[in-house]
């Protein structure tokens, strides 16, 4: 296991993968530095070469007969008699190839005409065991062809410096990639650093130490960006572990009650015989408990699935008011039992474009607090309207109200207003919560307002 980590090291892949792409560079501007080299001194060996036919075959031309190459006296210098130091072979032949004459350094050696090679074609080749760059032009006398004069130059010694340059490329070359490679080691190790304090500090977050976070490396760099999405996800995942906890314990004391109810009743029953009537009193009103508890788990799942972002919006063109209609027949019963006037009219359909079973939801929890919270012989008003690119729905009740302080608060799950002012109203405190997410999944503008003891408004505005 161990070997497999070293393996992984991310320091070491960094210094692989530096070394892999300098070893190419390198190995390229080695290559460029020979060629260069090559180059240069090839350029200066022609060069002189140049030199050297121009001027014997200046010296040609101007002969009325020829009489040779160069001055007699020429061919005592060094260079053309010496075949060592620096010498300079040159060679005269006739239009058919026939030697006519030679510099004496050459001795029984010839240098070769090449009759199909033009005046600047430069030739490697060798003469004694000596390699040699030679060159040939024609000889002219008075525009005519006389013959041919091939000059070439020992590169002997540029060959050794060339050869000298590529075995020290060569030696170079592995000693510069393992000192690269050990040295980008050491500076990856040094670069990598704050992603190791990053790895070290991720491992102390446990669940009994959530809190503590990534410190944020100076330099506002990548590792800087990651450090800080870290921090932000544990925020997030602290913030959701805090809200899982509120709401387990919440939703654990709020199913306690009514279980609470349920089993003290029982227990008050099976004490002593009771009459028909008690029995069914009490019954009916475990079975209102068991009522409530069902609808509680109910909105419980529906909470789930918006933490698990489970909610699939399906959206299409609905006519809001048949919505509307159908709460207020679902409810019915309620509303003629506590004797409510509804006052709701329209001459048309107003027509949102939305999710059928969410706006249902929206518009059925708060048509039930309006009723809930309303008293016998109260009103509701609910109104529709279009507003330049908006339909407005407005349920309005002059019920209980909620009081101002409580106001910024009734979107939190299981929170009541005053519950135990008005502990005769069962309810769960997960409607306007239920409500809130909906109508921020479906876009849709809520607002509440509300005056205790003068009744509630609650304002939908969907975008058309």
């Amino acid at each position: 296991m161990k070997s497999i980590k070293k393996s992984q090291s991310i320091k070491d892949r960094i210094a692989l993968y530096n070394l892999i792409s300098t070893a190419l560079l390198v190995l390229i501007v080695f290559f460029v530095i020979y060629r260069i080299v090559s180059f240069s001194v090839n350029r200066d060996i022609n060069d002189d070469l140049q030199i050297e036919i121009n001027l014997h075959t200046s010296y040609v031309s101007d002969q009325e007969k020829f009489t040779g190459l160069v001055d007699k006296n020429e061919w005592n210098e060094s260079e053309h008699k010496e075949i060592v130091i620096n010498p300079v072979f040159i060679q005269a032949f006739d239009i058919h190839g026939a030697t006519k004459e030679k510099s004496p350094n050459l001795k029984d050696e010839s240098l070769k005409l090449y009759k199909n090679r033009g005046p600047k074609d430069y030739k490697n080749t060798s003469v004694a065991g000596i390699p040699i760059r030679q060159v040939q032009a024609p000889l002219l006398f008075k525009g005519k062809l006389k013959g041919y004069i091939v000059i070439a130059m020992s590169v002997e010694q540029p060959r050794r410096v060339l050869d000298n340059l590529l075995i020290v490329l060569f030696i170079a070359y592995p000693i510069v990639l393992i000192v690269l490679f050990f040295v980008t080691r050491i500076i990856a190790g040094q670069s990598i650093k704050p992603a190791l304090n990053i790895i070290t500090a991720t491992r102390n977050i446990t669940d009994d130490n959530f809190y503590e976070r990534i410190a944020l490396p100076k330099k506002r760099d990548e590792l800087y960006v990651l450090s800080s999405a870290i921090n932000g996800l544990l925020d997030r995942i602290e913030n959701a572990i805090a809200r899982e906890k509120q709401f387990t314990s919440d939703a654990s004391h709020e199913l306690r009650t009514p279980l609470a109810v349920i089993k003290g009743t029982l227990e008050v029953l099976i004490r002593k015989p009771r009459t028909a009537g008690e029995y069914n009193e009490k019954i009916k009103y475990c079975i209102e408990e068991v009522n409530r508890i069902n609808t509680m788990v109910d909105q419980l799942l529906l909470m789930a699935r918006f933490e698990n972002q489970k909610m699939a919006v399906a959206l299409q063109k609905i006519n809001l008011d048949e919505v509307v209609l159908h709460a207020l027949e679902r409810y019915s019963p309620k509303i003629e039992a506590k004797n409510i006037d509804v006052d709701f009219d329209f001459n048309d359909h107003f027509e949102v474009t939305t999710d059928a079973g969410m706006a249902t939801l929206i518009i059925e929890n708060i048509l039930s607090n309006a009723i809930k919270y309303s008293n016998d012989g109260a009103k509701i008003q609910i109104t529709l309207q279009v507003k330049e690119n908006t339909t407005i729905c407005i349920i309005k009740d002059n019920g209980i109200g909620i009081a101002a302080n409580d106001l910024d608060k009734i979107y939190m799950q299981f929170y009541r207003s005053e519950a135990l002012d008005h502990a005769n109203i069962k309810g769960t405190g997960l409607g306007l919560s239920i409500v809130k997410r909906l109508c921020t999944i479906l876009n849709i503008n809520l607002d509440v307002q509300s005056l205790k003891n003068e009744g509630t408004t609650v304002t939908l505005v969907f975008n058309n």
